[in-house]
């Protein structure tokens, strides 16, 4: 029986009071890493990443609003999950999510 091992390769975001409420910031990637990664924060102070692309057309999920624990793409309002990054119905799709931690008032991403 072989075990299954996941490495975590948490990276610095930001402090958790630079992270503004209702936003987000973006952590920076190549496209060859993955793409951007934006970091979000809502009214409860719970932190949530995706990757910075709308499933629908690419939009940058970093620029829109904010709301409870969803994000609305800034191109066609599309409502996104930020616990799960699935498209809320009647639209479709999955942005991937990525692990977040906040320790001693910074946010760390797992992007492994």
């Amino acid at each position: 029986m072989s075990a299954i091992v996941t490495e975590m390769s948490w990276r610095f975001a930001c402090k958790l009071d630079e992270l503004p409420v209702l936003g987000a910031r973006v952590l920076e990637r190549s496209d060859a890493d993955g793409g951007n990664v934006a970091v979000f924060r809502n009214s409860e102070d719970v932190v949530f990443a995706l990757l910075d692309k709308c499933p629908h057309k690419g939009g940058p999920l970093s620029q829109g609003i904010v709301f409870g624990e969803r994000v609305a793409c800034p191109l066609h309002n599309w409502s996104i999950e930020l616990k799960s990054g699935e498209a809320v119905a009647p639209d479709v799709g999955c942005t991937k999510r990525f692990p977040v931690k906040v320790d001693g008032g910074e946010v760390f991403v797992d992007l492994g």
